[in-house]
Parts: structure tokens; sequence; C-alpha cells
């Protein structure tokens, strides 16, 4: 990973990044959070939500 960064020319990038920002655009595309789940690999959507919640849409924003 750090090779292709490097290579890349980009700033310091962890692979878990990559798999942050990957939940991050299912959720802002209105993806189930129990398929998110299930995609990342998390025991149940609880857990998801723990790490993901403030980017889930909310009416109180709006």
């Amino acid at each position: 990973m750090k090779r292709l960064v490097k290579c890349a020319g980009v700033s310091n990038i962890r692979f878990h990044d990559i798999r942050h920002t990957h939940a991050s655009i299912l959720i802002s595309a209105g993806i189930d959070i129990v398929k998110i789940s299930k995609r990342l690999g998390h025991a149940n959507p609880k857990i998801t939500l723990e790490f993901y919640a403030h980017l889930l849409p909310n009416s109180d924003n709006e």
C-alpha cells in the first residue's frame, strides 16, 4: 500500500482509510445499513451504526 501511495504522489493513505471511505459513500448513497454491515464483515449492524451513525441522513438537520 505504501508503494502505491508513493507512486500516486498522494498524501499517506492507509488501507483502512479506503474501507472507511467506501462505507461512507455507501451510506451517502442510501444503501441499507444491514447490507453495508455485511459487506464490512461486522457481526451485526449495531457495530456499523456505532462507527458511521453520524453520516446517516437526519431530518433534524434539514
